[in-house]
């Protein structure tokens, strides 16, 4: 359709991580969860009901034939992404996909190839990317007062053991592989505090491995692993995932430098988000508390949201990202974390799990580009 009165959406994995997708759905009166997807046939109905659909399914590709839908999103475990957004690609769908974007770099190059041959548009759901301290890094970034950017940081450190037994597919897919399996919430913000730019190469090393799941089984993953991200305008970055060693939760880390200028994110209790920039500080040991700049550089729908959308989960990701998407399929704006964007943040993830088994050796990252 060329003029959409009303965008009929279904959600596969309802029962889960689909359902936080609500608010921002509700939000919009153009939106309306259409139909509902996910094999837990148990909660299945009580999630239609949650979610305010007129459709619930059990299966995946009956809902993509027999319900009149215009998008989906797919909130389903990682291993899943892939072959869920391609069959809904190939019927001319929109797609919001849960991040990763996939679990190899086989199955990636499948759904660019496959988003190449699609008239439907297709964004990953990288939340971190609308935190409210990161889009405001993104801003002051994009306004050039960092100078030229050349070093950053992302930390994603989730002990998340305990989970692995509740949700078993993390413990093959996050803690059975090594390398960087889960790195998207923390290169994403990154690459777009450096817009242009991509990662080149990696090389990624751990820590080892000092902890056993409950039935005595080492982990596949290393405790801490490492990523170094060689940046096309020859900077670095360096992401770090900890998914198991015993200690606090951090998933927020960041560090960003460039000539002119440096962020810092809180690394404890009481600490401030903080920031150095040339033109703004006369002491060149002075900090400036990020949030004394939010009048000038936190953007509009961050200044103007509502408690729903500032509550939501992921610092307000869950809500923000259901907005662009909607806008992308509507046509207000071009998708800001499409096909390509996509691939950016996952690809280098996936070729650390090569680096690492080939003793950290420095690979090349592929470019979608040019698939």
């Amino acid at each position: 359709m060329t003029t959409l009165e009303k965008l009929n959406i279904g959600i596969v994995g309802a029962c889960g991580r689909g359902k936080n997708f609500k608010s921002g759905c509700d939000a919009l009166k153009i939106v309306r969860i259409h139909a509902v997807c996910d094999v837990n046939t148990d909660e299945l109905d009580a999630a239609r009901e949650r979610l305010g659909a007129d459709e619930a399914f059990d299966d995946y590709e009956t809902m993509l034939d027999r319900s009149e839908l215009d998008a989906v999103i797919i909130g389903t475990p990682m291993q899943f992404h892939v072959s869920q957004a391609i069959p809904a690609l190939e019927r001319g769908l929109h797609v919001l996909s849960e991040v990763p974007s996939g679990v190899s770099l086989k199955e990636c190059e499948d759904l660019v190839r496959a988003c190449a041959k699609s008239s439907g548009i297709y964004m990953m759901a990288e939340n971190y990317c609308y935190n409210r301290q990161n889009v405001m890094v993104r801003e002051i970034a994009r306004q050039g007062l960092f100078g030229t950017p050349y070093y950053a940081v992302g930390e994603y450190l989730h002990e998340l053991k305990e989970l692995n037994e509740t949700t078993k597919w993390r413990r093959k897919w996050q803690t059975g592989i090594n390398g960087v399996t889960y790195g998207t919430h923390s290169l994403g913000p990154i690459l777009q505090w450096m817009p242009g730019e991509r990662v080149v190469s990696v090389s990624c090393a751990g820590t080892g491995h000092h902890y056993i799941d409950p039935r005595g089984d080492a982990y596949e993953n290393e405790d801490s692993c490492t990523m170094l991200c060689r940046m096309s305008g020859g900077g670095l970055a360096v992401v770090r995932v900890d998914m198991l060693s015993d200690r606090p939760h951090a998933m927020h880390n960041h560090e960003f430098q460039g000539t002119d200028g440096c962020y810092e994110s809180p690394r404890g209790p009481g600490e401030k988000h903080r920031v150095w920039l040339r033109s703004r500080c006369d002491d060149p040991n002075e900090w400036l508390d990020l949030a004394e700049l939010e009048d000038e550089f936190l953007p509009g729908f961050w200044k103007h949201a509502s408690d729903v959308a500032t509550q939501a989960g992921h610092g307000g990701g869950d809500y923000f990202e259901i907005l662009d998407f909607v806008d992308a399929v509507t046509g207000k704006r071009p998708c800001p974390i499409g096909i390509h964007e996509a691939m950016d943040m996952t690809l280098p993830g996936l070729v650390s799990q090569q680096s690492i088994e080939q003793d950290s050796a420095w690979l090349d990252v592929p470019d979608s580009r040019e698939w």
